[in-house]
């Protein structure tokens, strides 16, 4: 199927095929249809399947078939939970209305205020926006939701996560009744479905996973090793195996903190991002990384989520997240667009009940490893340690990646 086919604007098709796209992904052909029908719309959709496309061609297809009114009042409010999304859905939304009289812009905090108020005055058609800095302009007077026809929430489940429930709901009370809702989200939990029932109205549900996200594509392997020795472990893989774009999740801000300094140290160029680096320094660590400035990238969940890193070969994961849907969004930024993919796992005594969770949601046992000279002193589970010059080995068989594949779109 082609993006004319959707029912797309030649304008809007132009601006695709100048970003080099030609079909739509899965998630994209089921919600573009009945959000231009008006509908509301209930997605589950991760990073990595262009579900970003997915929301922002119908509403600049709907907002441009309108007339545009001379003051240019808020029309479509995209709310996101963190500044690198914001800021990655702003550029989607004017790549995609570079052939529309379409005016769009960003709000998030950690910013000076002014230059984005300056913008606001001078109208606009799409605002996209973290919930604190929205209800801060909003309380000044800075900008007005009355005109607001759509209303997009995109990455919900983390945004409750986050805490953002109130900021929501305060929000909403600042909309009009009468709207088009769309509610993306990674995974349909019991938050996630009351905030739906609140929000949408006889909703579309459409599903879609990462494009060739699947098990083949991702050797995923656990290391076990003492929690004391993982710093010295993750700097051996790195600079042994020569890898030379690394994204590791730690699972605090100081813990990003401490392992990108032990990198940097050890000639390993690394930084670290998370919710207390400004969004200067965060943006200058992801446009480095993503030159090949920086090998490697230490981040939070939070921080890393929505971000977009093509061909990133690997993941690895120094602590393991203590929710398993997360360890599953990890390990997804890797092993896309065909390309192998590498998920490390660097496993403590403390963690192993992570693993078993990780593994009862994927459905399979993962593969385990104890390096030579590693051996964690207080191991309770057999496993052999494996040469210097080991050799990666897939771990699954089809009737796993099945299971793997249908757990992850949950």
């Amino acid at each position: 199927m082609s993006f004319k086919a959707l029912g797309l604007s030649e304008a809007i098709v132009r601006a695709i095929e100048k970003k080099g796209y030609s079909n739509p992904s899965p998630i994209q052909e089921k919600a573009i249809p009945p959000i231009l029908e008006r509908k509301d719309v209930l997605a589950s959709a991760q990073t990595g399947t262009g579900k970003t496309a997915g929301f922002t061609l119908p509403v600049l297809q709907i907002l441009s078939q309108e007339q545009s009114l001379r003051k240019r009042p808020i029309r479509a409010l995209v709310l996101t939970p963190t500044r690198e999304l914001a800021a990655q859905i702003l550029d989607n939304v004017k790549a995609y209305s570079e052939y529309l009289d379409l005016h769009s812009m960003v709000i998030f905090g950690g910013v000076n205020q002014t230059p984005q108020i300056r913008t606001l005055r001078k109208g606009v058609d799409i605002l996209v926006a973290t919930p604190g800095r929205l209800l801060d302009l909003h309380s000044q007077k800075a900008l007005s939701l009355a005109n607001i026809e759509i209303l997009v929430l995109d990455e919900a489940d983390r945004m409750l996560d986050m805490g953002f429930q109130r900021d929501i709901n305060k929000i909403l009370n600042l909309l009009p009744v009468k709207r088009q809702n769309l509610l993306f989200s990674a995974t349909f939990s019991k938050q996630i479905k009351q905030l739906a029932n609140g929000i949408l109205h006889h909703p579309v549900s459409v599903e879609a996973t990462p494009e060739n996200t699947t098990v083949e594509k991702i050797d995923q392997k656990i290391y076990k090793v003492d929690k004391n020795r993982k710093n010295e472990l993750i700097i051996k893989l790195i600079s042994e195996g020569d890898w030379q774009q690394v994204l590791v999740f730690t699972r605090t801000k100081h813990g990003a903190n401490r392992l990108s300094k032990k990198m940097s140290e050890r000639g390993i160029t690394a930084a670290a991002i998370h919710g207390n680096k400004s969004q200067g320094a965060r943006t200058k660590a992801l446009k480095g990384f993503k030159k090949g400035d920086i090998r490697v990238l230490v981040a939070t969940d939070i921080a890393a989520r929505g971000l977009d890193i093509p061909l990133l070969p690997h993941v690895v994961n120094f602590e393991l997240p203590n929710i398993s849907e997360d360890y599953v969004h990890r390990i997804g930024r890797t092993g896309r667009a065909g390309a192998s993919g590498e998920a490390i796992s660097l496993v403590c005594h403390e963690e192993l009940s992570y693993v078993r969770g990780i593994e009862k949601l994927l459905g399979e046992k993962l593969q385990s490893e104890i390096l030579e000279g590693f051996e964690p002193t207080n191991n309770t589970e057999e496993s052999k340690p494996a040469s210097r010059n080991h050799h990666h080995r897939k771990s699954s068989s089809k009737r796993n990646n099945r299971n793997y594949n249908r757990r992850s779109r949950r």
